[in-house]
């Protein structure tokens, strides 16, 4: 009992305690809530200052910049009518000045128009005192105005003329001496530096036998040997009274060459059948077309032209190995007129490489001209355009025997020196039947001609004199029948080189003093 009053007892207390404190504090708090109260208005009404402070020093700023724009702008306005009022007084000093300029224009115009009727009338004055003076000078002169300008026309033409006649004259005569001197010496600068063997020309190829048993080996049984060995190779094969010898025959060098070379390893081999025949055959025909090659290849480099070339043009210019003009080499030849060609046109300030290029190729037809229809020039053309050698190279080719005109000055280097290499003491050489044949058929074309009396060819076949009769061939005549002659000879003849054709007119009027 005592314990539960105590119990009570205490939490009355505890209860009084709580009660009181909470007065307390909520006393406290009442009390600090009013002073907060206080210290807001005092800050709002410091802040209330201040903001009135600040819009009034604002105000003043305001004001004052006001100010300031207010006089910066006046100071600029004045500047501006003190620009303006010194423009304007220039403006008015130069319409001053215009207006005395006008003034003074108007005057010199007047002048001016005055001077002008003057000198009308002075004009018209002096034509009528021309026209006066020109008929005084008409009558004493029994001529018209246009008569006496027609006249010295006339006269001055005919001492021009005659003067463009002499300078012309002189000039092609100094150019004519100049241009044969420079030839002369091109020509033998490159004679001197080059030359080249003579090669004898034939169709056949002897081969020599180890002995005359080896002929019955070579002809075979019933000549099946040697039927087998000119089927293979497309020769003939001579056998005669000869001693230990064969011949081989063909009109192609190359075909003649692998037969040469073929007969050769057999004889040497001994084993003569057709089987063994067709072998050695293939085997020589590849050794010479790899020889061709080679020759080719050697030739590009002896005339010292780069830059390749095609195959197929390589090999005809290899080919050229086997085939001779007159005892002459035709790939030697045609390595010495590149050669020849390329110092002409060094020295001449041409293209040295189309000059080279086209003289190496000017005999490729000559390869194939048994084969193909038409002259070894034009085929030679014909074979380097297939190949895609370029034009000029194409026109060199083709016009150096004149088969078409000549456009550059390349194409008439190559003709030049083809001609020098074929021309040339001891480059060819012919037999004295075919000599003698041909000076014949030079003289014959002459003397075929109306008019012609007597025709010689000298300087072995490359000129020919042809005498004519006075009474039937005038001067323009003689120049056409040389005209004539020279087509004639170049389409019904072959020849080395050129010919040159002089007509000879010549008459005599004799008399005796008595």
């Amino acid at each position: 009992m005592n314990v539960l009053l105590l119990v009570l007892g205490l939490v009355a207390s505890l209860a009084v305690g709580l009660i009181a404190g909470y007065l307390f504090s909520k006393s406290r708090m009442v009390a600090r809530q009013a002073e907060a109260r206080s210290d807001a208005r005092s800050i709002v009404e410091e802040a209330q200052r201040s903001a009135e402070n600040a819009r009034r020093e604002a105000e003043l700023s305001a004001k004052e910049a006001a100010l300031a724009l207010k006089a910066e702008a006046e100071t600029e306005i004045r500047a501006r009518r003190a620009e303006l009022g010194r423009v304007e007084e220039r403006l008015d000093n130069r319409d001053a000045a215009l207006d005395r300029r006008d003034s003074e224009i108007d005057r010199e115009r007047r002048d001016l128009a005055r001077r002008e009727e003057e000198l009308r009338k002075r004009t018209t004055e002096l034509e009528t005192r021309e026209l006066d003076q020109v008929k005084a000078l008409e009558e004493v002169a029994g001529l018209t105005r246009a008569e006496a300008e027609r006249r010295l026309f006339d006269n001055l033409e005919v001492e021009l003329e005659d003067r463009l006649g002499r300078m012309v004259r002189d000039r092609t005569l100094e150019a004519d001496e100049r241009a044969d001197a420079e030839a002369r010496r091109i020509t033998a600068a490159t004679m001197e530096r080059l030359a080249s063997d003579i090669t004898a020309e034939s169709t056949v190829k002897a081969v020599t036998l180890t002995s005359d048993d080896m002929k019955g080996r070579v002809i075979g049984r019933e000549g099946r040997n040697i039927r087998a060995f000119e089927a293979a190779t497309g020769v003939d094969v001579i056998i005669d009274d000869t001693p230990e010898t064969v011949v081989v025959s063909s009109f192609d060098p190359v075909r003649r060459e692998i037969g040469r070379i073929a007969m050769q390893q057999l004889v040497k081999d001994g084993r003569i059948h057709p089987g063994r025949i067709e072998q050695v055959v293939a085997k020589a025909r590849k050794d010479v077309e790899k020889e061709i090659k080679n020759a080719g290849r050697q030739a590009l480099y002896d005339a010292k032209i780069s830059g390749g070339m095609h195959g197929d043009l390589l090999r005809l210019l290899g080919a050229l190995k086997y085939r001779t003009s007159y005892g002459q080499n035709v790939l030697a030849h045609s390595i010495e007129v590149a050669n020849l060609c390329g110092m002409m046109a060094a020295e001449l300030g041409a293209n040295v490489k189309i000059a080279r290029r086209g003289a190496l190729l000017h005999d490729i037809g000559k390869a194939v001209d048994h084969e193909v229809e038409g002259t070894h020039a034009l085929i030679g053309g014909r074979l380097a355009k297939k190949a895609g050698e370029v034009d000029d190279v194409v026109r060199a080719v083709s016009a150096h025997h004149h088969e078409i005109e000549m456009q550059t000055v390349e194409d008439v280097l190559v003709a030049t020196a083809d001609a020098v290499s074929a021309a040339r003491p001891g480059a060819r050489r012919e037999t004295t039947e075919t000599y003698i044949e041909r000076l014949r058929s030079l003289e014959d074309i002459a003397l075929g001609h109306r008019g012609v009396d007597k025709a010689y060819a000298i300087q072995a076949g490359r000129e020919i004199r042809v005498m004519v009769q006075p009474s039937e061939v005038d001067d323009r005549i003689a120049a056409k029948l040389a005209f004539d002659i020279s087509k004639q000879i170049e389409s019904d003849l072959e020849y080395p080189g050129q010919i040159r054709v002089t007509v000879i007119r010549e008459s005599r009027v004799t008399e005796v003093a008595r």
